[in-house]
């Protein structure tokens, strides 16, 4: 197995985890909305702080899917006008979206990265330091610009095949 394939296979992996981290957070956001929900209709005491919670995991979950979403193929793609194209064309206007999309991602990973480590601010209530959330737009960053760093590669390799 090559070293590629082995690297791949690794940010998959570490891709698919961080992303069950995310889904594990859906359950107690479900579960604190509809606490919130029913102590505000039923015994007019909403719980405190349950926006900013889930705020935060709504956060977490979105940041952390991202790029298991782009791994799976998960995310909106239109073709109709793209399946028109001949193959070449196609593969070329892959390879061009794709570094697009991954100097727009590196960008947003370093600012994330530069916003989480000089983020001193805690939320109103809670007083739940926001670092930490602000960080993961980095984790997140790199990991998508893996993914599409991959597929940068595959897309590079179907362009000069097809020449």
């Amino acid at each position: 197995m090559s070293l590629y394939l082995k690297i791949r296979g690794l940010v998959q992996l570490v891709t698919k985890r961080l992303a069950q981290i995310g889904m594990f957070v859906v359950m107690p956001m479900m579960f604190l909305t509809f606490a919130d929900v029913t102590g505000r209709a039923l015994w007019d005491r909403p719980v405190s702080g349950s926006l900013e919670l889930s705020s935060y995991m709504l956060a977490v979950f979105v940041l952390l899917g991202v790029a298991y979403t782009h791994q799976v193929r998960g995310h909106v793609r239109v073709e109709m006008l793209l399946q028109l194209l001949p193959k070449r064309m196609q593969a070329f206007l892959d390879v061009v979206t794709t570094a697009l999309s991954m100097f727009i991602i590196a960008i947003l990973a370093i600012e994330g990265f530069k916003a989480g480590i000089s983020e001193t601010a805690v939320s109103d209530m809670l007083r739940v330091p926001q670092w930490p959330f602000k960080s993961l737009v980095a984790v997140a960053g790199l990991m998508l610009f893996l993914e599409l760093l991959f597929d940068f590669f595959e897309n590079v390799a179907r362009l000069v095949r097809r020449w």
